[in-house]
């Protein structure tokens, strides 16, 4: 039970980051890094947009999800990464109290939305291979846009909730996160007050979240493992697979990362194994995701192959 100071948390008007406490060479090697894979996730993601919205034959439900999942990955690498970066370079390393609660509250919001988002597309994908005759009436325009809507309204309650019982937590004197971002598990560490009940929201939280999510997940692919297995010829099956294999693998990246992060008491207290999973699911995974699409997706590569030979047509 941690005893309470006088000092009122109100006072506090900054953290300061951490971060990777190593030398300054290897500062500027991790910010050029930093800076090269977080260019590869505006790229990727910014590509996978444009691609989908120029190519009339991706406009289907399955790339209008992968739209959204690209701009959410480019959202909540972009609340990541240009503070650590600046951090890198600068000596204080400091982030302003309403600068942290802000990064914390997108970053959540975007982070917890995409998890929704990935159950939602396992289940256009079961609606598509287990019952093709009705995937237009059940994936309407209207039907997906209310899908990627309450992905949004759950990550941004999550988000809330997240938010207000963190930062209602009482810090006192002590404003060094020993982190790189504005998280829960850093800031819970320096509260000087009992954050036995943010543990267990947290825990909890992220277990409804994960739970329900995988659940979906994986009544969806119990579905299309066994219509698959009925599909007489293996290229049929194998064609039906290559469909899904996308998603499982940026499912199965996703999901690992965040269990490991927020789903086990742990983390709270193994703060460099914490730092190197948020690198993980914060900027590889952003980076990872178009390149799995458009290097698995025949249907990607094509569209990509179309708009570079109308745009470079001496190719």
């Amino acid at each position: 039970m941690k005893s309470e100071p006088s000092r009122n948390y109100s006072e506090l008007t900054e953290f300061i980051l951490l971060g990777f406490r190593t030398s300054p060479k290897v500062q500027v090697f991790l910010f050029l890094l930093f800076l090269l894979i977080y260019l590869v996730i505006v790229l990727g993601n910014i590509s996978m947009l444009i691609v989908i919205k120029i190519d009339y034959r991706l406009h289907t439900p399955m790339y209008f999800f992968l739209r959204n999942l690209s701009y959410l990955d480019l959202c909540y690498s972009t609340v990541i990464a240009p503070q650590t970066l600046a951090t890198f370079l600068s000596k204080e390393k400091k982030i302003s109290y309403n600068g942290c609660a802000t990064q914390f509250f997108f970053f959540a919001l975007f982070v917890g939305t995409e998890g929704f988002l990935l159950a939602v597309m396992a289940y256009d994908r079961f609606s598509a291979i287990c019952s093709p005759f009705l995937y237009t009436v059940r994936m309407s325009q209207q039907a997906c846009v209310r899908l990627v809507l309450g992905s949004y309204i759950c990550g941004c309650i999550n988000s809330m909730i997240q938010t207000g019982f963190t930062f209602s937590l009482r810090f006192c004197q002590e404003n060094r996160l020993d982190h790189f971002f504005c998280d829960v598990p850093a800031l819970i560490k320096i509260s000087c007050v009992d954050t036995f009940v943010n543990e267990i929201v947290l825990f909890v939280l992220s277990a409804v979240i994960i739970i329900t999510t995988t659940t979906i997940i994986l009544v969806s692919y119990g579905y299309i493992l066994s219509t698959v297995l009925k599909i007489p010829s293996t290229q049929g099956r194998s064609k039906t697979f290559s469909t899904c294999s996308s998603h499982i693998t940026v499912v199965s990246l996703f999901y690992g990362t965040v269990f490991f992060m927020y789903a086990q008491p742990g983390a709270i207290s193994s703060p460099e194994k914490s730092k190197i999973i948020a690198v993980f699911y914060t900027l590889i995974i952003p980076m990872l995701n178009p390149l799995i699409y458009s290097l698995r997706n025949r249907e990607v590569k094509n569209a990509l192959k179309r708009i570079l030979l109308r745009k470079m047509p001496f190719l």
